[in-house]
């Protein structure tokens, strides 16, 4: 069903002519607005087909010829302004995206949203059974994106064909009174082998590892890409965008704040005591008492235990990792579309600590990584710094054993 989209962009600012004298009336602003209409015969139909210029005002003591002049004046800035958002109106469907595990708790949400993506005209969906159908079920969705399915160990080499990103949720989830080290013995074998066909069939693509223990099975993908030969430190992501949209929600509710607005970087790693959101650092900058940092840290801590504990065994944050997964692709692929202001959290190689991969916020470019953003590990407080180091020997120990699982 088509729809309209209006984008409306303000030129400079509103607008007034007159003089203070007290013998002439106050005159009226007059409002300047650019208008974009397209028509929409799909989700993704955010190419502008038509513009106007109109002047609004409440008086006509312009005249007439100073209206055009000022009318031809605001559609010239109206189209330099244009040319420089073209990347938001006209967001290019082309970059394909694959998701192994994509018929698992995390991989069916998943999908649906990447399918809602403006950018990617094809996704390919892997796993060892069960994918066809959702496959069928997703390519019914009226976005831009081709569906195609792969099932089973002999058809993931050609899922991977010419992919941009390469996400991967497959393995077990947590089960109650489970800890995500628990699930290494069998999720690293599925990392393991899912980044050797990554090697071998798309190695200049992003990667991104949601797996747990994500602070282990980064290091093991690492590894696998070191012995291939096609290591590239700026395309390997572990995905701790969950803690973020945790710790951003719990403090907008704390303090009952525009969840829009709030941004908490979080770092460390990705389990437990291991997740530290830097609440100095919230922005908007907003103060919070000792028991309120200790609540909330905790808090966004054990949140993953607090939705495997609701879902009595019914499965661990699959509706939740799915989002902050797809925000993360996004990103992404807004970094290779040429978006020049990309920044999230991840799980990385990373100098910024003696350690060798560390959870910071990133900046995303169309080559990978652009920049670690050292100034958030700047000035922290008493509680953060104590926090660092206490959790710096127990992700050493979980990085460690990562990389000797090769």
């Amino acid at each position: 069903m088509a729809s309209t989209l209006a984008a409306t962009l303000s030129i400079g600012s509103t607008l007034s002519f007159g003089h203070k004298s007290g013998s002439l009336a106050q005159p009226k602003p007059v409002g300047v607005r650019l208008t974009s209409h397209a028509s929409l015969a799909s989700f993704s139909g955010l190419k502008a087909t038509t513009s106007s210029v109109s002047c609004e005002a409440g008086s006509s003591f312009l005249g007439k010829e100073s209206g055009v002049a000022l009318q031809r004046s605001v559609a010239n800035k109206a189209q330099k302004q244009s040319q420089r958002l073209q990347y938001h109106l006209q967001p290019r469907a082309s970059f394909k995206v694959a998701i192994l595990g994509a018929a698992g708790g995390i991989g069916q949400p998943l999908s649906l949203l990447i399918k809602m993506s403006p950018l990617v005209s094809a996704l390919h969906l892997y796993d060892i059974a069960n994918v066809k159908g959702v496959a069928a079920d997703l390519s019914h969705c009226n976005t831009p994106s081709q569906v195609l399915d792969f099932t089973g160990a002999s058809e993931l080499p050609n899922s991977l064909k010419g992919v941009n990103v390469v996400v991967i949720p497959a393995g077990a989830s947590r089960k109650p009174g489970m800890t995500r080290d628990d699930l290494f013995n069998i999720n690293a074998n599925i990392v393991m082998n899912s980044v050797e066909a990554i090697a071998d069939n798309c190695p200049d693509a992003f990667i991104h590892i949601i797996s747990n223990p994500v602070n282990s099975t980064v290091p093991i993908a690492a590894e696998v890409l070191k012995q291939k030969g096609v290591y590239d430190p700026k395309k390997l992501f572990g995905v701790t965008t969950l803690d973020v949209v945790r710790a951003n929600t719990f403090v907008a509710q704390k303090k009952n704040l525009k969840l829009i607005d709030v941004d908490v970087p979080v770092i460390g790693g990705h389990a437990g005591i291991m997740i530290l959101p830097l609440l100095s650092k919230t922005r908007p900058s907003v103060s919070f008492t000792d028991e309120e940092v200790e609540e909330l840290t905790v808090r966004i801590q054990n949140a993953g235990t607090e939705v495997v504990e609701a879902k009595a065994g019914a499965g661990s944050a699959t509706l939740s990792m799915a989002y902050a997964a797809a925000r993360f692709v996004e990103s992404s692929l807004r970094a290779l579309d040429g978006d020049g202001d990309v920044y999230e959290c991840s799980f990385v190689q990373s100098d910024l600590t003696e350690l060798p991969f560390f959870a910071s916020r990133v900046k995303l470019g169309r080559k990978g990584i652009e920049a670690l953003i050292p100034s958030d590990l700047q000035g922290l407080t008493e509680y953060e710094q104590k926090a660092l180091d206490v959790l710096k020997p127990e992700l050493k120990a979980s990085i460690e054993k990562g990389c000797q699982f090769c």
